[in-house]
């Protein structure tokens, strides 16, 4: 066990009761071979989940660290964010939308996709945001949105319910890295309230 932690470094569950101890979240751990484990994180009324799930590739599978959050959204505002790639240019192009906020660095790092281009700027008003997104660009396929339901292997959310999603390719043992992600969701969820696009009312719904 020594030589594997000298090779591969600490392993996720070490990371996570690290976690846990730095933020008062709780590590709820693996009841099964099925199960796994999870960090939850209760923010106002709102429960804040971290875990790791796999996503096949037909012969093997590859590990993703994920965060959700369900939420009352209350003017249906959803969009998706996601760092700036190799044919970024090539799709905008084509036609991509990109929203820009006005700020260089930003609109450089990011691709921001949303019907409501208004309302995505109010959300980056808030600086605190900017610099945690910023701070997490150059995670492996990192991606923000805000989506209806968990897709048809998911869970159906109840009408007016959404959840705010963050995936990044691999599983993510970074303490930084995760302590950002869990302050990410926080401001977010604050700041659609502020904006008129969350309500603080805890949803009926409990994410597996």
């Amino acid at each position: 066990m020594g030589l594997l932690r000298n090779i591969f470094g600490p392993s996720k569950e070490e990371i996570w009761v690290q976690l846990e101890q730095e933020i008062n979240a709780t590590l709820i751990k693996k009841k099964n071979f099925f199960d796994d484990s999870k960090v939850v994180l209760e923010h106002k009324n709102w429960t804040i989940i971290l875990d790791v799930f796999h996503r096949s590739t037909g012969k093997s599978s590859t590990p993703y660290t994920r965060m959700r959050c369900a939420y009352i959204n209350k003017d249906d505002f959803r969009f998706t964010i996601y760092p700036e790639g190799l044919f970024t240019d090539l799709a905008k192009y084509f036609g991509m939308q990109d929203i820009e906020i006005e700020d260089k660095i930003f609109d450089d790092t990011f691709v921001l996709k949303s019907k409501n281009p208004d309302k995505i700027r109010a959300l980056f008003k808030d600086k605190n945001i900017k610099n945690d997104f910023l701070a997490l660009a150059n995670l492996s396929q990192f991606q923000v949105k805000v989506q209806d339901d968990e897709g048809f292997w998911g869970q159906s959310f109840p009408d007016g319910v959404d959840e705010l999603y963050l995936e990044v390719v691999g599983i993510i043992k970074d303490v930084e890295k995760l302590k950002i992600m869990f302050k990410l969701f926080a401001e977010i969820m604050d700041r659609l309230c502020e904006i008129g696009s969350a309500y603080e009312t805890r949803p009926e719904i409990n994410l597996k």
